[in-house]
């Protein structure tokens, strides 16, 4: 099976004139001589070296060789020499000042990958840890399977023994619910009492968008729902999502669809809404140049 190429046992592939200098190949082929087939591929691939890339053709040829010629798989085979050559060096020249011109050695090599079988002591380790890894796995699996299904045994059996504690636990879970949703209850309800902002001004019994005055004093809803109708001596329009008021005065009022209605900007304030930021910062500027005056 094994051919003699230049006294190295083996079947060999070989890039000759490689573009590239052949110390650079060389730091790629010390990754993985000595490796597996399969190692060697993996550590090429993930390499960021351009010679790696080169190099990756090189061992596919190599392994295509083996498989070919002497029929051997390629999890069988490792690489047992690799090594780069110095090419001949191509000279070009740049251009320089004075009539003169810089020299550039663009140099070349020659790249072999030989790749022999691993012997049967070696192989029969690397199956038999494969197959531990297996078993190991089939193993784990089955004890899961085991677990799980002595776990169900044991559910099944305690609750054909005590029927009646389960409907005990089941009542008690139904009445601690019950008391819990109670308790929410009670929380909302006080929440709607102590909440001052709105108020039941139609008194019947909710605070909803029917209310005249949802706000108290100086607010105003909307009438039949339609927010461009405004209630006469309710000018300034508020929006209840932003808590945000916009007068006759700001940049936004036009285009403002109000949720409610305030006489004044105290009303609104007094409310809880406020200004937009903007507004702010134009009247805080405004009353600064004012005082400058």
């Amino acid at each position: 099976m094994s051919t003699k190429t230049n006294e190295r046992p083996g079947t060999r592939a070989q890039v000759r004139y490689l573009r590239m200098s052949a110390s650079k190949a060389r730091v790629v082929l010390d990754l993985v001589r000595g490796k597996s087939v399969v190692d060697a591929a993996q550590i090429l691939h993930f390499s960021e070296r351009l010679a790696a890339k080169e190099i990756q053709k090189v061992l596919r040829s190599a392994v295509a060789n083996a498989g070919h010629n002497d029929e051997v798989p390629a999890d069988e085979l490792f690489i047992s020499a690799c090594y780069a050559d110095e090419g001949p060096t191509l000279k070009r020249f740049r251009p320089r000042a004075r009539g003169r011109a810089g020299r550039i050695h663009k140099q070349t090599c020659h790249v072999t990958v030989i790749v022999s079988r691993m012997d049967d002591e070696l192989l029969d380790r690397l199956r038999d840890k494969a197959a531990g890894r297996s078993d190991a796995a089939g193993n784990s699996s089955n004890r899961r399977a085991r677990v799980a299904k002595s776990r169900g045994d044991e559910v099944e059996e305690v609750e054909a023994e005590t029927p009646e504690v389960e409907e005990v636990e089941a009542s008690e879970t139904d009445a601690a619910e019950a008391v819990e949703a109670e308790a929410t209850d009670t929380e909302a309800t006080s929440d709607t009492e102590v909440d001052s902002t709105t108020l039941d001004s139609d008194e019947d019994g909710e605070v909803n968008a029917e209310d005249t005055s949802p706000y108290g004093d100086g607010s105003h809803a909307l009438i039949d729902g339609d927010p461009d109708k405004m209630p006469e001596g309710f000018p300034v329009k508020g929006n209840d999502d932003s808590k945000l008021y916009h007068n006759e005065d700001s940049p936004f009022y036009g285009r403002t669809k109000a949720e409610v209605w305030f006489a004044d900007d105290a009303a609104a304030e007094a409310a809880g809404f406020s200004k937009p930021e903007s507004q702010q910062k134009k009247e805080a500027a405004a009353a600064e140049e004012e005082g400058d005056a």
